[in-house]
C-alpha cells in the first residue's frame, strides 16, 4: 500500500480490500465481545431503575423482570458471578461470522461504490462531488449493503447474548432450526427495517468523519501510526451518538417472537408495528431517556471497536499488498 495514499478506495485490489476487512472483523470482534454482550443486555431492559419494587427480582428468578442492571462494571461484575467468565463472550460463534463477513462486504462495497461515483461524477468535466458527501454516500451504502448480507447473524448474536443461566438456544445450530421452525424464514430478518435505518445514517457519518480526520492525524506522527485509529474512535463516537436510538429499537425487536419471555429480562414488552409505533411505545413507557438505554457502554465499546478495525484493517491491508495478492482477474485499480 503506498504512503501517499489519503483514501481507503486508493488503496488495494478488491481481493486486498476484502481480506483486510475480514481480519479487522475477527480481530475487532474478539476484543469488544464482552462490551457488546454488556450492551446488549441494558438495551434491552426496559424498566426504570428508579422503581423500588423491582429490585426486589434477582438473577436467578424465574419469574419475574430478571436481573437489574445498574451500569457497564456493576453489569459485567454480574455476569461474571452468575454466568462465569464465558458469559462475557456469549453468542461469540455467530459475532464472529458476523464481523468477519460484514467487514469484508463493507469495506469491499465501500472501495466500488466510492470508484463508481468517481466514474459516474469524474474531477475532470468538473463534476466531482465533495468529498464529504462522496465518503457519506460510499459509506451508506456499504453498511447498508453489509447489514441486509449479515442480518440473521446480527440477530443470531443479540439473542444468544440476551441469554442468561437458562439457555434458549443450546447450539447455533439449534437456533437457526428453531427459529426457521417456529418463526418462518421472515424470522431471521426480525427488526431489519431499524437495523438499516441506523446503520444507513451511521456508517454515512462514520466515513465522512474519518476520511475527512484521516489526512490531518496521520501528520501528527502518533505513536505506533495510531492516526487512524484516532480517527475511527472520533467518527464513531460522532456517529454511535447520532444514529443510537434506532440500534436500541432494533435489539427490541430481534428478541420479539415465541422466545421474548426466555431470555435474562423476562418480560420485555411485546412490540408491534414496526419502528416508528415502537419508538412511541418505549417513549410513553420510558421516556425519551429510554431510548438511549446503553449509551455510554455501546461508546465505550464503539471507540476501541472502530479503533481496533481500522488500525487492524489498514495493517492487514498492508501485509497481503506486500504479499502481492491480486485476484487472476484483478488489476490495482479494478
Amino acid at each position: 500500500m503506498s504512503g501517499k495514499a489519503e483514501r481507503l478506495k486508493d488503496e488495494g485490489s478488491r481481493l486486498q480490500v476484502t481480506a483486510a476487512g475480514a481480519t479487522a472483523g475477527l480481530i475487532s470482534r474478539f476484543v469488544i465481545a464482552p462490551l457488546d454482550v454488556v450492551k446488549i443486555r441494558l438495551q434491552l431492559q426496559h424498566h426504570s431503575l428508579s422503581d423500588p419494587l423491582l429490585h426486589n427480582h434477582n438473577s436467578s428468578s424465574k419469574s419475574g423482570s430478571g436481573p437489574i442492571y445498574k451500569g457497564t462494571l456493576p453489569t459485567i461484575r454480574h455476569i461474571l458471578q452468575t454466568e462465569g467468565l464465558t458469559g462475557l463472550w456469549k453468542g461469540n460463534i455467530p459475532a464472529e461470522l458476523l464481523y468477519v463477513s460484514y467487514a469484508a462486504v463493507q469495506f469491499t462495497t465501500y472501495r466500488s461504490i466510492t470508484q463508481l461515483l468517481q466514474h459516474t461524477f469524474p474531477a475532470s468535466q468538473n463534476k466531482q462531488l465533495p468529498p464529504s458527501v462522496e465518503s457519506f454516500v460510499s459509506g451508506a451504502t456499504a453498511g447498508g449493503v453489509a447489514t441486509a448480507a449479515t442480518y440473521p447473524l446480527d440477530l443470531l448474536r443479540t439473542r444468544f447474548a440476551a441469554q442468561g443461566v437458562e439457555r434458549v438456544y443450546p447450539s447455533l445450530l439449534s437456533a437457526i432450526r428453531n427459529i426457521y421452525v417456529s418463526e418462518g424464514s421472515t424470522g431471521y430478518f426480525r427488526g431489519l427495517g431499524p437495523g438499516l435505518a441506523q446503520i444507513i445514517p451511521y456508517m454515512g457519518m462514520f466515513f465522512a468523519v474519518y476520511e475527512s480526520l484521516r489526512p490531518m492525524l496521520a501528520g501528527l506522527q502518533l505513536p505506533y501510526s495510531s492516526g487512524g485509529a484516532v480517527a475511527g474512535v472520533l467518527a464513531s463516537v460522532v456517529a454511535k451518538t447520532g444514529t443510537f436510538p434506532l440500534d436500541l429499537v432494533r435489539k427490541r425487536i430481534q428478541v420479539q417472537g415465541p422466545t421474548r419471555g426466555l431470555y435474562v429480562h423476562k418480560n420485555i414488552p411485546v412490540y408491534e408495528g414496526g419502528l416508528v409505533k415502537t419508538v412511541k411505545t418505549i417513549v410513553r413507557r420510558e421516556g425519551w431517556r429510554g431510548l438511549y438505554r446503553g449509551l455510554t457502554v455501546s461508546l465505550f465499546k464503539a471507540a476501541p471497536a472502530s479503533a481496533v478495525t481500522m488500525w487492524t484493517y489498514e495493517r492487514a491491508l498492508r501485509f497481503y499488498v506486500g504479499l502481492g495478492a491480486v485476484g487472476p482477474e484483478e488489476e490495482q485499480g479494478a
